[in-house]
């Protein structure tokens, strides 16, 4: 049995290996694409009244399963993208040299904590709903302590109602930054 902790560490690594591969251009879309699902939740949930009433009505389980889908189909569009030829024939995505792929290995490991930071806390928000797979640490065990220090620390957490939309327009400028 592996503590969430200790598979946070994991797949920072992972993907921070994965990162360096893949260069920076390529990993700043994906950590754009986390920063714009938690800004998506984040004015679905609380400022759209239609979303917002059915929200209330909806189970933990049901949403964690929504909030992880807008996620991943979001995660999984931004790892794609480059493969849209045009835009994988641009020198933006060509890794040229040994700071690309220092660049990729950090935005990598930010990626692994976005990814699995924003899964958790969805997860931890849920009461742990995949209890075949993942359990709740025992009430009130030293573990718990430290998962709620943890996650006090994941993406959601950090980037609340004023903190996202600052998230979003820095974001918003690496993009252009790096395409322009």
């Amino acid at each position: 049995m592996i503590s969430l902790n200790t598979l946070l560490i994991i797949f920072v690594i992972l993907f921070a290996i994965i990162g360096a591969m893949r260069g920076w251009a390529k990993e700043l879309l994906v950590s754009s694409s986390v920063i714009l699902t938690i800004f998506i939740l984040t004015i679905l949930e609380n400022y759209i009244p239609i979303f917002k009433t059915n929200v209330a009505m909806q189970s933990e389980s049901t949403l964690f399963w929504v909030r992880s889908g807008v996620l991943g189909a979001l995660v999984l569009f931004a790892y794609q993208t480059p493969n849209i030829p045009r835009l994988s024939t641009s020198d933006r995505f060509i890794r040229h040299y040994l700071q690309d792929g220092l660049l990729g290995f950090v935005f990598g490991a930010l990626n692994g904590y976005l990814i699995f930071g924003t899964l958790w806390y969805f997860m931890d928000a849920a009461g742990y709903p995949l209890t075949s797979i993942i359990t709740a640490p025992e009430s009130g065990s030293a573990l718990e302590q430290t998962f709620q220090e943890v996650i006090s620390l994941l993406p959601p957490s950090l980037l609340g109602t004023p903190a996202i939309y600052f998230a979003v327009a820095i974001a918003f400028v690496f993009i252009l930054m790096a395409f322009i």
